[in-house]
């Protein structure tokens, strides 16, 4: 089993199938309009995760694609980086679950923070074990992107208990800023390949 089938199945089974909304008749299933509103944060939750968990899967891949072998640390950073992302269906689950209060929402951002740190390290072991001139270096530079990215989950962090919708914004936010398709590693290694 790869990594992106295991995260994607993790997050996909943090939703209990036939969980039911009881109306304020108890014992009464909530079947309008008023069952779909009371569920809008936990819709908004999941699909937050779900996209991204797609934007680690793919820039994951781009990352393995450039590089030509790996080693013990590699392997390690790699690890790290599961850890983080296997936390996810919790902080999504609890966020949802809050309606997106204070304390899950921070800690939904302190995963993603946690989890952008991992891959930043993974992506700086395999620089390393490359050499900084490999097409890896030279794809991802500075890696501003990123670095704004961890800037962002910090801010959403902070800005949590204040006001818990403008975090979730921030991290929709970077969210965008990462389904922009990002092409330095495919450029980089198209240009290896010719």
């Amino acid at each position: 089993m790869s990594i992106r089938n295991f995260l994607f199945g993790r997050t996909l089974a943090t939703h209990e199938e036939g969980e039911q909304r009881v109306g304020p008749i108890s014992g009464i299933p909530m079947l309008g309009l008023d069952a779909l509103s009371s569920v809008i944060p936990v819709f908004l939750s999941y699909v937050l995760s779900f996209v991204f968990v797609g934007i680690y899967w793919n820039n994951h891949h781009h990352l393995f694609q450039a590089a030509h072998r790996v080693n013990g640390r590699i392997l390690w950073a790699n690890l790290h980086l599961l850890f983080w992302l296997s936390l996810m269906p919790f902080v999504t689950r609890w966020m949802a679950e809050t309606h997106f209060a204070s304390w899950p929402v921070s800690l939904y951002g302190l995963v993603l923070l946690l989890g952008g740190c991992a891959y930043f390290i993974l992506s700086r072991a395999l620089i390393a074990y490359h050499g900084p001139d490999s097409s890896l270096a030279t794809a991802l530079g500075r890696d501003v992107k990123a670095r704004t990215s961890l800037a962002f989950y910090g801010a959403a962090i902070a800005l949590s208990f204040i006001n818990s919708w403008i975090a979730y914004g921030l991290y929709v936010l970077v969210a965008i800023f990462w389904l922009v398709p990002d092409r330095r590693i495919e450029q980089v290694v198209g240009r290896g390949a010719d």
